[in-house]
């Protein structure tokens, strides 16, 4: 059942007596100004039985800490800890010092009720709504967002092909295991697995590695052993329920180990000693690169960059430099997947319209733009160059759409459009092409033929009409203008704030799953929009709102829960440290010159 946190503040709170040792301007006195207005208990009132059970921990006294977990970037047990011995939590919380607010299971179940029921984004909009209220995200005129991406490193461990077969052997294994309900360990051995519960089939396996023949061998017993272990758990499916837990953990473990050996594996009919299997030359699209996170993806920043995880996405207002919107995407997406859908999120976190976004060469693709142009939206992108060549590019011939005509470095004109094969673009729409063609006897005559195509024959020059490329030209108008430099600026925006997110620890992923890794985001999103909004706007104070220092009779009482008209006329009162006390006037309120 619900736990709810009174909307009196205790006397013998650490917010009340240690505010002032722990700092204001911190993030733990950010947090405790904020009781009561940051979070409240009865958003959370769907995570919880209405009318029977114990009473829980206070939600919004857990939402905290999984924020100050998130600052401090410390783990469940340390966590629990800080919040029974550290005085900054104890503020931050508004506890007192005696208090142990949660245990470490109920933080952990907290979580995975947020993930569960998708609360976090509301945890993170909170902010968003902070900063409206403060008038620090200003609505008028709207927001101008940039976009950006970094990697995340997933949690899963990477693994080579043999060790990664021997993963998920495994964990098929253990599926079968418990259905028989004996140890995974005396399973393997019973059924002829038993070098797969090791420390590692490639580090015990007794071979020249410098011979390929012996490596195709161990490859080929691997394989064999997928195979047998992958009939034995059809045979198994049979005796279980359709619906049955047990059912669905082997046809999990049965497919995970199905993909990886069609991935990594290459099987053929002229096998010696080897069954005819032999490692896949190249990478196979979509690779999955972890058993113990099967979301994990081979992805690369750049050419030399490459990397094991996720990718971060982020919307940031260009303006106030909040963070609106966050979403994970695999390694080896594209950075402008689901852009559109981002800046649609973005405008509904922040309650404020979005007149603009703005994003690197990575969204200044034309599908992108066509998106954005379809929704009625402006985007400002680098239209991604092109390689220097020996030939003139594109960019170097003039296409008027209006006039339908193409002009040559050499002055020619054409109005000749002829078919030019089809092209499918990153949303899977395929596009019929076409190009204008110069004619073939004038480029034969030209002096600057050899600097424009290099074919042979008696063709003339085609130049490609992009299928968005009225699009792709006004951007390149905007990019050569004086205008475009405000654009530039802005968009840095977005990679200070990605800097700040990773000093958050979102580098590195804490959670298997891209579910839980956005949670994580989510988080450290939020986290970066307290600690901005409070080293811009000042929004730490005093709790209670009253003046530094000033204590009315009227406060004191309704800490004490009595009407202060009934106090004496002279109040011993122990204020915020246990070492000062005031002598009050139940008709003044004093400012103690400490």
């Amino acid at each position: 059942m619900l736990g709810e946190r009174p909307d009196q503040k205790g006397l013998w709170e650490a917010d009340h007596l240690y505010l002032d040792l722990v700092g204001k301007d911190t993030f733990y006195g950010l947090l405790a100004s904020l009781r009561g207005q940051l979070f409240r208990d009865a958003d959370f009132a769907e995570l919880y039985c209405p009318d029977n059970g114990r009473v829980s921990v206070p939600p919004s006294l857990l939402a905290t800490a999984l924020l100050l977990q998130t600052h401090d970037k410390v783990s469940d047990a340390e966590a629990k800890a800080r919040a029974d011995f550290d005085i900054r939590w104890k503020v931050a919380l508004g506890i007192e010092i005696e208090d142990r607010p949660f245990a470490k299971s109920t933080l952990q179940v907290f979580r995975a009720q947020l993930i569960l029921h998708d609360k976090v984004r509301g945890v993170f909009e909170q902010s968003l709504r902070l900063a409206r209220e403060r008038g620090y995200l200003k609505g008028k005129g709207g927001m101008r967002v940039a976009m950006d991406t970094t990697y995340i490193l997933g949690r899963g461990a990477v693994k080579d092909t043999y060790n990664l077969l021997a993963d998920g052997i495994v964990k098929l294994m253990r599926a079968l295991a418990a259905v028989e309900g004996v140890p995974m360990r005396r399973w393997a051995e019973t059924h002829g697995y038993k070098r797969y519960v090791g420390s590692s089939v490639k580090g015990e396996a007794a071979i020249d590695w410098s011979n390929r023949r012996a490596r195709r061998r161990l490859l080929g017993q691997i394989v064999a052993d997928a195979d047998r272990l992958l009939e034995l758990a059809r045979q198994a499916q049979d005796g279980l329920d359709a619906d049955s837990v047990e059912r669905q953990a082997i046809v999990d473990a049965a497919e995970l180990l199905s993909q990886l050996l069609l991935q990594d594996v290459k099987r053929s009919t002229d096998g010696d000693g080897d069954g005819g299997v032999s490692l896949k030359e190249g990478v196979s699209k979509d690779r999955m690169v972890s058993v113990h996170d099967p979301q994990m993806r081979h992805g690369h920043k750049s050419k030399r960059k490459r990397f094991d995880g996720h990718k971060a996405a982020v919307v940031v207002d260009t303006d106030s430099q909040l963070i609106t919107a966050v979403n994970v995407l695999p390694g080896n997406a594209a950075d402008n997947l689901g852009a559109l859908e981002l800046v649609e999120q973005s405008e509904a976190s922040a309650d404020v319209p979005v007149v603009e976004a703005m994003g690197d060469t990575a969204y200044g693709d034309g599908g992108t733009r066509q998106a954005f142009a379809h929704a009625g939206r402006r985007l400002v992108a680098r239209v991604p160059g092109r390689p220097n060549r020996k030939c003139f590019p594109k960019d170097d011939f003039v296409i008027d759409l209006l006039a339908v005509s193409c002009t040559c470095p050499a002055g020619q004109i054409t109005r000749t459009i002829v078919p030019a094969g089809k092209r499918t673009d990153g949303t899977g729409t395929v596009h019929r092409l076409q190009a204008f063609r110069f004619d073939g006897a004038v480029c034969q005559g030209c002096l600057l033929r050899s600097r424009c195509f290099a074919a042979k024959g008696r063709k003339g020059r085609q130049v490609l009409i992009h299928p968005q490329e009225g699009l792709l030209q006004e951007a390149r108008t905007l990019q050569q203008s004086a205008d475009y430099d405000q654009y530039r600026q802005r968009r840095v925006v977005a990679e200070h704030r990605l800097a700040r997110l990773e000093q958050l620890g979102i580098r590195q992923a804490r959670y298997f799953g891209r579910v839980k890794t956005k949670f994580q985001l989510y988080l450290a999103a939020t986290v970066a929009n307290l600690t901005l909004l409070a080293n811009q706007t000042g929004v730490v104070g005093n709790p209670g709102n009253n003046p530094d220092g000033v204590v009315t009779t009227a406060e004191i009482g309704g800490n004490l829960g009595v009407d202060h008209h009934l106090l004496p006329t002279w109040t011993l009162v122990w204020l915020r440290s246990p070492t000062l006390v005031l002598l009050l006037s139940p008709t003044r309120a004093f400012r103690p010159a400490f």
